[in-house]
């Protein structure tokens, strides 16, 4: 075969596996109980792309969403509501101490078919899957960026991890308060009452996993994927494209007797620039964009937010979202000890200004808490956020020891790439900047996974970074603040205070409200916990997000939520 033939074979495999046009779409569907239509593929796009697929390092969005169709744990979240409910979890109970929680797992649930079993077959999960999976997310590693969620939570984690952090034999029993009951039951005991704990139990770092996986793929985890979720990993083009196929052999039935999930696979792509992804949905090649491009926003809504005519045969869904948009300070070892300076940056942007121009309605001021609006009982006005205000922001600066400006040195913002919206707010913050405090700053642009790993390990002194929700409780936001989880070199990798931020009364406050039971008291000392963190400044807040949604009109069945917490299993495409 000529050099031709072939690269001509190879771009039509290639286009095989990852497009699907809409007579492919069309044939394969086909009717369900119901009035469901089964098959399809669904095709959305995410501008950057995954880190990891490895439950236990999942530290990003784009690979929760994903991985959220891959694996699953014993708790997942209701896409419509976000309430906490079982998974592979049969159901669970709670003791009257608030302590300890026994978890009753579904019988038949099977891993994937996979290289790493005997035959390729893949096994029935037990209670000894998840006791390995919850020792290995107590142990150090590379790999591990959720131990965390048990950190002084579970009864014997943080003992388990120390021991493994010296390199110290573990014990054989694993983490004490982690136990196999029998093969459906295990039994997980607390060091304190913990109110979001079984939250907690919802997020990727407790889905479990094979332990035969691991073992084969080690650290290639990161794209070697083995759940039990409705789809299995079936192809993916690094930077270009990760392909879901459906489970055939998934474990749920709906109410109506169709055996779950209705789409036969899911497309993921990854077009970096966002009107090139919205382009592709107004092609019919995508069946969704969210967070459409900025520039775009004003053709696609009418003033009243309904959408135009040119969009009128999409669905249009918005929602607030639980995340804040902020740059970070490095805390520790640089220019930005300086609270007074950061007091300074924090006053002398312009929200609104950024939210309605910048942002065209995507956004919303950041002029509370950390903590953003929606949360259950929690009252943001009891927060004293930062307000524009060039006089207080000038008057600081030079209380900083650099009036006018004067004396510091450029300073660079570290952003991640891909355009859109984080490059256009970055230009407007570092004008006002300039403008108001006569400063000098550099926009650098890095990949995601180096800009990642650059304000973890404390490579740079001010970037761009998001929080989304992992689960909807302010300890969530909060917990980014608590000093516990500074490593003692600034080299090593600090991952949830990325600022190094330590404050001994807020982490007073924030471990009374850890301990405490109560609700409304509770939420009295994160709000407490809130106003130290904000008056300090460890961080510049922007703004809260306002999510929108564009999908195709015959996608059925996909709430938005607050989280943009993704699950596929039920949606299905009304093509008939």
């Amino acid at each position: 075969m000529n050099i031709f033939n072939l690269l001509s074979s190879f771009l039509i495999l290639i286009c095989i596996t990852i497009s699907c046009s809409q007579s492919e779409r069309i044939f394969n569907m086909r009717p369900g109980k119901g009035g469901i239509q089964l098959g399809g593929i669904y095709r959305y796009n995410e501008t950057e792309y995954i880190r990891s697929l490895f439950p236990h390092n999942i530290t990003e969005v784009t690979g929760h969403r994903v991985s959220n169709q891959i694996y699953e744990g014993l708790m997942d979240m209701d896409p419509a509501t976000l309430s906490p409910r079982p998974s592979i979890a049969q159901h669970y109970i709670i003791d009257s101490s608030g302590l300890v929680y026994t978890f009753y797992l579904h019988k038949g649930v099977r891993f994937h078919d996979n290289d790493c079993f005997p035959n390729k077959k893949g096994r029935e999960v037990t209670a000894h899957d998840f006791k390995w999976c919850f020792d290995l997310l107590c142990t150090k590693s590379d790999m591990n960026k959720g131990f965390w969620v048990f950190e002084n939570r579970v009864k014997g984690a943080t003992t388990y991890h120390n021991l493994s952090v010296a390199g110290k034999p573990l014990p054989s029993t694993g983490v004490e308060g982690i136990k196999v009951i029998d093969d459906y039951t295990i039994e997980i005991t607390l060091e304190q009452p913990f109110a979001a704990f079984i939250h907690i139990m919802a997020t990727p770092f407790t889905f479990v996993f094979p332990k035969e996986a691991y073992n084969k793929y080690g650290k290639d985890m990161r794209i070697a994927a083995c759940g039990t979720g409705p789809f299995f990993l079936k192809k993916l083009i690094e930077d270009e494209a990760v392909i879901l196929s459906r489970n055939p052999h998934y474990w749920r039935i709906d109410s109506f007797g169709n055996v779950l999930p209705y789409l036969d696979g899911i497309r993921v792509s990854f077009i970096k620039e966002s009107q090139a992804e919205l382009l592709e949905l107004k092609k019919g090649n995508l069946d969704q964009v969210f967070r459409p491009a900025l520039e775009m926003i004003d053709e696609m809504l009418n003033e009243d937010g309904s959408l135009s005519q040119e969009y009128n045969k999409f669905i249009h869904q918005s929602h607030p979202s639980l995340s804040l948009q902020y740059y970070g300070f490095l805390n520790i070892n640089g220019l930005f000890t300086n609270k007074k300076l950061r007091q300074a940056f924090c006053y002398a942007i312009d929200r609104d200004k950024i939210c309605k121009y910048t942002l065209k309605g995507t956004g919303m001021p950041a002029k509370y808490g950390v903590v953003p609006p929606g949360m259950s009982g929690y009252n943001n006005e009891n927060i004293i956020g930062y307000k524009y205000d060039i006089v207080k922001a000038k008057q600081l600066i030079a209380d900083a020891g650099y009036p006018e400006g004067r004396g510091l040195p450029e300073i660079t913002l570290q952003i991640n790439s891909g355009g859109g919206r984080n490059q256009q707010v970055a230009e407007a913050i570092t004008k006002m900047l300039r403008d108001n405090l006569n400063l000098n700053i550099k926009i650098s642009q890095l990949q995601w996974a180096q800009h990642l790993e650059n304000a973890e390990t404390g490579k740079c002194q001010f970037w761009r970074f998001g929080w989304v929700a992992d689960y909807p409780d302010p300890e969530n936001f909060l917990n980014l603040f608590y000093s516990i989880h500074i490593p003692q070199k600034l080299s090593d990798n600090s991952y949830i205070n990325t600022t190094r931020y330590s404050n001994p009364a807020y982490d007073e406050i924030f471990k009374k409200a850890l301990a405490t039971v109560d609700d409304r008291e509770r939420l009295a000392f994160y709000e407490m916990a809130d106003n130290i963190v904000i008056k300090d400044a460890p961080i510049l807040p922007i703004y809260y997000d306002m999510d929108h949604r564009l999908l195709q009109g015959y996608v059925r069945n996909y709430p938005q939520n607050a989280m943009e917490y993704r699950l596929f299993r039920e949606v299905w495409l009304d093509i008939k």
